[in-house]
Formats: C-alpha cells, sequence, structure tokens
C-alpha cells in the first residue's frame, strides 16, 4: 500500500494508482569526501518547491496536469553503506514492477548505483547517461570500492564497455581520464557537445538518465559538496536534459548532489527545483496536452 506523503514535491500529489512517474529521496551521505549535507536535499526540496509554480514556459506544460506521486524519503542507515544501497534498490524495483518510472532524489551520487541494479534487473540491455563535474571512475577512494568517487566504476562493473555515457566532465584523476579514453566509457568533457547524435544512437534502448547538479558552474550552483569551476550555465543543463528525455527511452533517472546547507541563500535549492520540474513535465510530455495559459 502506497501511502501519499504527508508534504510533496510541488504539484506531485498524484495517488500511486493513477501515477506514471514516482519520486522518492534517498536522504544519503555517508561517503561524501568533503562537505556533508546531501541528506538534507530531498526535505528542503519539498519545502521549498512552493516558492515555484507548477506551470512551465519552458514545456507549456503544467504540473496539477501530471500524473507524478511522491512516495517521500526512505530511511536509510547511515552507517551501512550497502545495507542502504539495497533499500535504494528495493524501493526502485517496487515501482519498476509497477511499471512506473523512478526518479530518484539524492543525496550523495552513491545512491544512483542503488537504484541502476533494479533498472538493470528490468532492463538487462540499459544504458546510462551521466552529466557531472566529475568521472567518478575511480576504483576504490581511500580503499573503499563504495564511494561517490566510484559510482560509475561500480556501474561499469556491471554493464560492462559501450553503455556508459558522459558529459560535462572536467575533473578527475589521470588514470579516471586514461581509463575513459581506453574506450570503457563514452566521456564527453567541459560540454554536451554531441549529446544530440549519442541519444539517436541510443533510439529505442532504455535509458537510466543521472545528473549530478555539480556539472553547474558553482556560481550558478554553489551549494554541492565538490564544486568545479567551469561548468555548464543552468540554461545549457535544462536544454541537455530535455535533449536526453526527449530523444531517449528514459526508464529510470535521478537528480543528486544538492547540499541546501551549503548554499544559505537558497539558490540552488530554487536552481534543482525548476530542473526538476522541467524534467518530470519532460518526461509526461507525450501524455499531457499544452497547458492554457
Amino acid at each position: 500500500m502506497w501511502n501519499r506523503n504527508v508534504e510533496t514535491f510541488l504539484g506531485c500529489d498524484k495517488s500511486f494508482e493513477e501515477s506514471r512517474i514516482v519520486l522518492f529521496g534517498a536522504a544519503y551521505d555517508s561517503t561524501t569526501s568533503y562537505r556533508p549535507g546531501t541528506r538534507f536535499a530531498s526535505r528542503t526540496m519539498r519545502a521549498e518547491s512552493y516558492g515555484l509554480e507548477t506551470y512551465s514556459p519552458y514545456e507549456d506544460l503544467d504540473l496539477e496536469d501530471a500524473a507524478i506521486f511522491d512516495g517521500g524519503d526512505i530511511e536509510l542507515p547511515f552507517g551501512d553503506t550497502e545495507k542502504a544501497l539495497g533499500l535504494i534498490e528495493e524501493q526502485a524495483r517496487r515501482i519498476l514492477e509497477a511499471k512506473k518510472l523512478p526518479f530518484l532524489i539524492g543525496g550523495e551520487h552513491l545512491v544512483t548505483l542503488g537504484a541502476f541494479r533494479a533498472a538493470l534487473e528490468a532492463y538487462p540491455d540499459i544504458c546510462i547517461i551521466h552529466f557531472d563535474a566529475h568521472t567518478d571512475l575511480r576504483d576504490e577512494y581511500l580503499s573503499v570500492k563504495l564511494s561517490h568517487a566510484s559510482v560509475i566504476r561500480r556501474i561499469w562493473d556491471l554493464v560492462g564497455d559501450g553503455r556508459i555515457h558522459q558529459f560535462g566532465i572536467r575533473s578527475g584523476e589521470r588514470a579516471e581520464w586514461k581509463w575513459a579514453k581506453e574506450g570503457h566509457t563514452h566521456l564527453v568533457p567541459f560540454s554536451f557537445d554531441g549529446l544530440a547524435e549519442t541519444v539517436a544512437s541510443l533510439k529505442g534502448k532504455p535509458i537510466y538518465l543521472t545528473i549530478d547538479l555539480d556539472v553547474l558552474d558553482p556560481a550558478y550552483f554553489p551549494g554541492t559538496g565538490t564544486p568545479e569551476a567551469g561548468g555548464v550555465t543552468f540554461l545549457d543543463l535544462l536544454k541537455a536534459a530535455r535533449t536526453a528525455i526527449g530523444g531517449a527511452n528514459v526508464v529510470a533517472c535521478d537528480l543528486v548532489e544538492l547540499s541546501p546547507p551549503l548554499d544559505t541563500s537558497g539558490v540552488s535549492t530554487a536552481v534543482a527545483l525548476k530542473l526538476l520540474r522541467e524534467m518530470l513535465l519532460a518526461l509526461e510530455r507525450p501524455i499531457l496536452r499544452p497547458a492554457t495559459v
């Protein structure tokens, strides 16, 4: 039995049964290597979402007309990373088994691994599109395999070469860049160049879309644990997200690495919320009519 969360993201208050998209939060940042705080992202985004309109002038659609259920946050044990990932995987699996699209709100980037495991089980030929400032391809970080710095490497362990497409990357150890260039991932540095062509090449294949918000330049998005200068603008990221969702068969996705305590102005939370609204409406576009302004 899925009950509506007491406090929901703006406009995401339909019942589980009638919804096609299910939001859920993974408030976890136990492997964060620099500045923690992403565990507060989902609850802060819910509370602050009411400063945003449900209508999008970009999509000419309205969340009030969409069928989206907010299932709240999973209760996660901070002392057991594998158990936390297992609980995230279970939640995503339940959503996928109900033939709905799981949309995970992190949390640090490692939470993606749990949801991706469930998506891979449901769609064995799934590929991943990854927007980030960082490669996340370390085999281990401080002798630990499960880390936000190694999440894409752990996903590669599951799917191998040819199925991971990374964009906007501008940071990582030399060994990570070398490993990617050997053909283990398709890595596009600094920008979203070639994204439309990549999406077209993946037409028909199930896609997991993961967006680490630190792909944004810290001038636009300072509220993140590992800010990296030289990033993209909000409009760049919005266009890229709409390109991926509009052209690919996205079956699961996530938005991670907002750390509200690191930007007390609230600007970073507002940026994350606006992107969330646009992603949700882009996902719903095939079954929604344009709103009446």
